[in-house]
């Protein structure tokens, strides 16, 4: 059943709709637009999501580990959790551990829980969660591939000089951290 009728109106609430979901989360091909606007009550096919993206200026940016579809705004200005996760790491230094498959993340008193809810709504995708204290956050991954990645990408968001752990080492963004250490 079609909620949404045809007609300049129904494009309109259309465009809002996929411009919406594009805002809201990573949509990396058409077809997961033409589902979700299809869930969403719109009768549509690929060649109308591909003229709607066309009109909206919407473009395919890098994150994570695939390209999805942004805004010209966002694609101009990056993802704004990102930039949020990056003024936060300029703010407050956090050092990092290693343990298995787990990242210790030490941080000022207090900023944990910002620092956890920056990277989870931020283009880091690759954790399977995080969990936050007062100052310690945790950094779960699923395989050891998606914790190095994670590093990498991480890292982009540390200022330069990032800080080393109590042992002298440098902090995944400068260096590797061996197994097993954490902050204390």
């Amino acid at each position: 059943m079609v909620l949404n009728g045809s007609g300049a109106n129904a494009k309109q609430r259309r465009q809002r709709m996929l411009l919406e979901f594009v805002n809201r989360s990573p949509i990396g091909s058409q077809e997961e637009l033409v589902e979700l606007l299809r869930g969403a009550g719109f009768e549509v096919t690929q060649a109308t999501v591909s003229r709607d993206a066309s009109e909206l200026g919407l473009v395919k940016v890098p994150r994570a580990d695939r390209h999805v579809y942004a805004t010209p705004e966002t694609a101009a200005t990056g993802n704004l959790y990102d930039s949020r996760l990056h003024r936060l790491l300029e703010d407050i230094p956090v050092r990092v551990g290693r343990s298995g498959l787990s990242l210790v993340l030490l941080a000022t008193p207090g900023s944990a829980g910002a620092i956890a809810q920056a990277i989870d709504q931020s283009s880091l995708q690759e954790q399977v969660g995080t969990l936050a204290g007062d100052n310690t956050l945790l950094v779960l991954f699923e395989t050891e591939a998606a914790l190095e990645r994670w590093l990498v990408h991480f890292g982009s968001y540390q200022p330069a000089g990032a800080a080393s752990l109590p042992n002298g080492r440098p902090s995944p963004a400068v260096g590797r951290v061996a197994h097993s250490e954490a902050p204390r």
